[in-house]
């Protein structure tokens, strides 16, 4: 089942841990920063979870989706710290569950990025001799 991906588990322990939290933020500050930061936390649900579904050649448009978001996420805890929204330990422990969510979408985004065509490192090299041997400068 989808929701048994570790991804998954982490967003929705990150959600809870969101939830659990808004009611220690200040008012002026949970109906706009944290609301935003809950609701970028379940879009992120929802397109891992579309992602686990999906081909190969779809999760990829998903997520990369999904980092931006969680880089969206990262910039409104980050906000929330320093408007002393909340305080430097829910901050720390709020970032390395984002940092270990954004290891793991890395890693899935790298295990679905297509694979160069078989003769692509072949032909880049051929052409890369070919302008060495001519005395042509190869543009960095």
């Amino acid at each position: 089942m989808e929701t048994d991906i570790p991804i998954f588990k982490k967003l929705y322990e990150l959600y809870k841990l969101l939830y659990s939290l808004r009611a220690n933020v200040p008012k002026a500050d949970r109906y706009s920063l944290w609301q935003r930061a809950e609701n970028n936390c379940l879009e992120l649900l929802e397109l891992v979870l579309a992602a686990s579904g999906s081909t190969k050649t779809n999760k990829s448009p998903l997520l990369q989706t999904a980092s931006v978001k969680l880089n969206s996420l990262r910039i409104f805890i980050r906000l929330a710290k320093e408007t002393k929204a909340i305080d430097p330990k829910k901050y720390v422990t709020l970032q390395t569950l984002i940092d270990e969510i954004g290891r793991m979408l890395g890693g899935w985004l790298r295990s679905v990025k297509p694979d160069p065509p078989p003769n692509f490192l072949a032909t880049t090299k051929a052409h890369l001799n070919l302008h060495l041997t001519k005395g042509v400068e190869v543009p960095s």
